[in-house]
């Protein structure tokens, strides 16, 4: 994998949007407004997603790709390296459960927000 197809699976998400709050070299991807998934240009051989604060533990002590991500609350966020040892079908769920657990946390009227969407 890399970012182009990381970017192109995140924006066929449902209620998704990609923005550059940070400068033109870190592109954030949100949900609702809520970001999910971090990719910065600079260092295009991985990215940053929201991830559970157990199962990020797991991952980062299973795989020598999945590391607490840089400039971020490392108990919620992972960097994940695409020239490691997580494949792509991995990087699909990690992509699909950071954008779940963004969702998960939603308030009761943005959720239903959301629901209302096709």
């Amino acid at each position: 994998m890399n970012i182009e197809t990381a970017r192109e699976y995140s924006l066929n998400k449902k209620a998704v949007t990609e923005d550059t709050p940070f400068g033109d070299d870190f592109l954030t991807i949100r949900v609702m407004g809520k970001m999910f998934l971090c990719i910065n240009f600079n260092t295009p051989d991985r990215i940053t997603m929201k991830c559970d604060p157990e199962y990020a533990i797991e991952l980062r002590d299973h795989y020598n790709g999945v590391e607490g991500a840089w400039h971020f609350n490392k108990k919620y966020w992972n960097q994940v390296f695409f020239d490691r040892d997580v494949d792509d079908k991995l990087i699909k769920q990690l992509i699909d459960h950071s954008y779940d657990e963004v969702i998960k946390k939603f308030t009761k009227k943005l959720r239903a927000e959301y629901d209302a969407l096709p």
